[in-house]
């Protein structure tokens, strides 16, 4: 909820599957709600929000994978294309569960489970 819509249709124009929260459960719904439903029908979790990866790292899960944003001007066209560019180099991380995090001028990847003191 905390991205724009438009993601959706920049995500597919790029042959992905996407979905909005708001299409699928309540805005209100607690973010356990949202990984659950993600780790279920095994979605990415596209985020602004640190409280998914806090999840994770406290769960120690294994899924889902989370693609975190950590920038303001998620709409540009330069950032669009960073984003589009993490989901290919790290499309194998993501499959088999991770944490991409992309910011202003780069990404990085962690595998999960997330363990206290590194990977």
């Amino acid at each position: 909820m905390n991205l724009s819509p438009d993601w959706r249709e920049i995500l597919r124009a790029q042959g992905h599957e996407a979905i909005h929260w708001s299409e699928t459960g309540d805005a209100k719904a607690p973010d356990r709600e949202v990984m659950e439903y993600a780790a279920r029908n095994g979605c990415i979790v596209f985020t602004h929000d640190l409280d998914f990866s806090a999840m994770l790292a406290a769960t120690q899960a294994r899924a889902p994978s989370i693609i975190q944003v950590r920038a303001q001007d998620t709409l540009s066209a330069r950032f669009r294309d960073l984003v589009l560019d993490s989901l290919r180099r790290f499309e194998d991380q993501l499959a088999a569960g991770a944490i991409v995090v992309i910011e202003a001028f780069r990404a990085r990847a962690r595998v999960l489970p997330l363990r206290p003191g590194g990977d």
